[in-house]
């Protein structure tokens, strides 16, 4: 299937297909260094992005998580350009060069922002349909998108499932492990932990970065190239309303409210949708499969990738882009 796919949609050699390890260096440098940065406006954001591929290629958007960028990606995007799609790599509200356009707009980024921050995006490049890949934040705002814009997204891939959340109700207590697990986000929740996310904001996500993924061994270069991500000047603010919006303690924008009401509703995605997991993820453990198969209408498979963490897209990228391009070519 995964050859077939990229016969399909990429126009290669054969022997390109087969996956030698020489040839598929040299396809996987060059996608690299095709990556072209963008700056898109939008009515509340100036984008940043990275696009590669085919411009006429069906349109693929992947989104990073936190906390992370668009380098999340990096040996995920390689197999879809050379299948033929194009790949738009955005960065987040409050990460890398994307900006807030007015000065004065506050600095938010509840599920229902996020979300519209995607289909912004998609209007302002003239992008009808699309598919979505993502994980962290990134997978609530897909999974805002998916469940809301049947419409616009024609399939998802969801790293850690569908994570829309009930922002309207009080959230119930988890077990206590669980809860340990989320001790960043009852750090943020308080003023010393926006003091100290403000003075440490490296060594935090840093710190993330190992706790969540305890099987990766990333260098300090890799961790690096993404960390200049987060000396955005509206990266704390944005950290701090997106998981205090989420526990209560901030008031969303009065814009979504509608929107946040529809979400605690659990709506299903309808779309064909793929959920992968890391199997050693340190923030969420898979939950029983009985729970995805009620959070979508047209779930087309479910994979917990053993000796994978949190951040599945750096760690497994063949596990990730294989199952992209397996999805289209059954939702085409």
């Amino acid at each position: 299937m995964y050859r077939r796919t990229f016969i399909k949609q990429g126009g290669l050699a054969a022997a390109a297909l087969a996956g030698a390890s020489v040839g598929f260096a040299r396809a996987w440098a060059q996608a690299s260094s095709n990556a072209v940065p963008r700056l898109i406006d939008t009515p509340v954001l100036t984008i940043a992005y990275e696009e590669s591929g085919n411009r006429s290629g069906f349109p693929i958007i992947l989104l990073h998580g936190f906390p992370d960028d668009v380098r999340a990606w990096d040996g995920v995007t390689p197999p879809l350009v050379m299948a033929g799609y194009r790949v738009l790599v955005p960065y987040l509200r409050g990460y890398g060069p994307t900006r807030f356009r007015d000065a004065s707009a506050p600095r938010m980024a509840e599920q229902a922002a996020i979300g519209q921050d995607l289909i912004d995006f998609a209007d302002a490049l003239r992008i009808e349909k699309f598919a979505v890949a993502g994980y962290d934040w990134g997978g609530r705002a897909a999974s805002v998108a998916a469940a809301l814009h049947p419409g616009r997204v024609r399939a998802s891939v969801l790293i850690g499932g569908n994570t829309i959340q009930n922002t309207i109700a009080p959230p119930a207590p988890g077990e206590p492990q669980a809860e340990r697990a989320l001790w960043y986000q009852w750090y943020f929740n308080t003023e010393r932990g926006r003091a100290g996310l403000a003075a440490n904001r490296h060594g935090i996500c840093r710190l993330l970065w190992e706790t969540w993924s305890p099987g990766w061994h990333f260098s300090e270069e890799t961790f690096n190239r993404t960390a200049k991500s987060f000396d955005n000047p509206d990266f704390v603010d944005v950290v701090i309303h997106s998981y205090r919006h989420r526990l209560g303690n901030a008031p969303g924008e009065p814009r979504f409210l509608a929107t946040e009401q529809q979400l605690a509703q659990a709506p299903k995605i309808q779309i064909p949708s793929v959920v992968l997991y890391g199997a050693n993820d340190g923030v969420r453990k898979p939950p029983d499969s009985s729970v995805d198969q009620a959070l979508f209408s047209s779930l087309l498979a479910r994979e917990v990738v053993p000796g994978a963490g949190h951040f599945l897209a750096r760690e497994k990228p063949d596990a990730v882009s294989s199952s992209i391009l397996n999805l289209l070519a059954k939702a085409h």
